[in-house]
């Protein structure tokens, strides 16, 4: 049940990581605080498809 996505800046809209997450218990999309190499600081990043 788990699968692979994408996560993407929020501002810049580069998509900086891959990570995992189950299916069944995590129906929305995951947004996380990361680090965004372009911006050179932490923004929020959001599943993509």
């Amino acid at each position: 049940m788990r699968v692979n996505i994408t996560l993407a800046c929020t501002e810049c809209g580069e998509r900086n990581y891959i990570s995992t997450k189950n299916k069944r218990t995590t129906t929305e999309r995951v947004e996380l605080k990361k680090y965004c190499s372009r911006d050179k600081k932490h923004t929020l990043h959001r599943e993509t498809k």
